[in-house]
């Protein structure tokens, strides 16, 4: 089965860490992570402009389908084990889906501080990303 790929940033200590994270709750192995800067999670996002793919999180489902930001939550709950109640909420209020996604993409930076060394030394390519 081909599996999903959730893309992020590399360079946030923030990002490596949720996705670590997700990883972890990914019994059955769907998924697996890339960083946007890896050539492969480039060719995957597409002609999406430059911008857009370093402001979010995306996840390319195994149909090519591509979820970004907010929107990639009730897809992503969908893939993970007792994710489908993250996935019912996700969809049945995406504005303040969008709205927590787009918060917490805006203080990754603080966030990361905050959990220290925590963040920084997190390697998802080292947690079954490929």
């Amino acid at each position: 089965m081909e599996r999903a790929v959730l893309i992020y940033d590399a360079d946030c200590g923030f990002c490596r860490w949720s996705v670590a994270k997700i990883l972890r709750r990914d019994r059955r192995g769907i998924l697996r992570a890339i960083p946007f800067q890896d050539p492969e999670g480039d060719a995957l996002l597409g002609d999406m402009d430059a911008e857009r793919k370093t402001a979010s999180w995306h996840l390319v489902t195994s149909d090519g389908r591509v979820f970004s930001a907010g929107e990639a939550v009730g897809p992503l709950g969908d893939l993970l084990p007792a994710g489908k109640p993250i996935s019912v909420l996700a969809r049945t209020f995406p504005g303040a889906t969008e709205r927590a996604y787009g918060w917490v993409a805006d203080h990754r930076d603080r966030l990361g501080r905050l959990l220290g060394t925590q963040a920084c030394s997190v390697d998802p390519s080292r947690s079954r990303t490929r």
